[in-house]
């Protein structure tokens, strides 16, 4: 718990710091209210990553300085995850770092913890067996698409105050859960030292946004949960693969289906952005039904009612996944139950018949 106490500290009061000093912010403020994918009505720094990074970089150190055998590990962690975070960061202030471009970084990032940390996929369990994958032309390309995807998956479910951060935080506090459990330690003090960051970043960003992620947190955090699934499962082979599997099923899912969405049904580029993931959904048809959707105080009222939907839908996924982690079959089933609920729910709220559970009705 040092570790996330450290990271919590320090990400808070330089996450204060970067929203009070304004010099800090240069050209990082979103003040595009009208984008697809805008629900904010006052301008907000997106340079929320840096104070996470910072954080982390510092919990890093201190890390090191108390268990030196981590040294290697943890320097070479933070090298890979900051080429992911520097794509991002670069975006969040000059707006002329494309997605395919932040993609490749991330992927060399996962291609450097592949090499550095021997991060890498090298089997899938199956219900009473495993199957290996001894070939680099095989794992390599898989390892870095499955880092990646994660990434960019993270990146596409910031949406709304605190969104990704809460639902990153209960995927770092699993993964930290089940490497104490496995005597993991250096995956365990590294998923602490982020979720301690996030939770930082979290009480200036949640309910009212005083700033945001940006790309630059979001590929970060991203990264490293990515990075972090793959070594506790990989290192450990008590831990199914499905864990990991599971644990990231609903941004990696989310991600999957609005690609699909797009080419199949839509046919437009996959990386056109659009307001139809399912927290848009929520956010339009459902949460207005409480506030309503006139003024920029209903806007931010929505914005801030929107994410715990999603906290407990990923809880649907995270909870399952921590309690059953090396159960295959288990964490097989809970898979496809996730991704029917999904897609029902996505079908049901498109057709303008969302659950009563979910529907909270005006205040008169």
């Amino acid at each position: 718990m040092f570790s996330f106490l450290v990271s919590f500290v320090a990400s808070a009061l330089l996450t204060l710091l970067v929203i009070k000093e304004v010099r800090l912010h240069g050209r990082a403020l979103d003040t595009d209210f009208h984008g697809v994918q805008k629900v904010h009505a006052h301008s907000v720094a997106r340079i929320g990553g840096l104070s996470i990074f910072l954080a982390v970089g510092l919990s890093a150190c201190i890390s090191v300085w108390r268990v030196p055998a981590m040294t290697t590990w943890m320097l070479s962690l933070m090298a890979c995850s900051a080429c992911a975070f520097i794509g991002g960061i670069v975006e969040d202030y000059t707006g002329r770092v494309s997605a395919a471009r932040r993609l490749i970084l991330t992927m060399l990032a996962a291609l450097l913890g592949y090499y550095l940390l021997d991060a890498r996929i090298d089997r899938i369990d199956w219900v009473a067996d495993a199957w290996p994958l001894p070939y680099i032309w095989l794992t390599l390309p898989l390892t870095v698409l499955a880092v990646a995807g994660i990434a960019n998956a993270i990146n596409i479910i910031d949406g709304f105050n605190g969104l990704a951060s809460v639902v990153t935080i209960c995927m770092l506090l699993s993964l930290g859960y089940v490497a104490l459990q496995v005597n993991d330690m250096f995956v365990l003090v590294a998923a602490l030292m982020v979720a301690g960051a996030t939770a930082g970043f979290l009480i200036w960003n949640y309910p009212v946004g005083l700033i945001f992620l940006g790309d630059g947190g979001a590929y970060f955090i991203g990264f490293m949960l990515g990075e972090l699934a793959l070594l506790l499962v990989m290192r450990n082979p008590q831990v199914s693969t499905w864990y990991a599997a599971l644990l990231l099923i609903y941004p990696a899912f989310e991600t999957l289906f609005s690609v699909y969405r797009r080419m199949f049904i839509r046919g437009k580029s996959p990386a056109m952005p659009d307001g139809i993931h399912l927290h848009s959904l929520i956010f339009r048809r459902v949460v207005q039904w409480a506030v309503g959707r006139r003024d920029a105080r209903a806007l931010m009222r929505r914005n801030s009612l929107t994410s715990p939907y999603l906290w407990m839908f990923s809880l649907m996924a995270v909870i399952p996944a921590t309690v059953f982690w090396s159960h295959t079959w288990v964490l097989m089933l809970f898979c496809c139950l996730f991704v029917i609920s999904y897609v029902w729910l996505y079908v049901r709220i498109v057709r303008f018949k969302a659950p009563r559970w979910m529907i909270r009705h005006k205040r008169n």
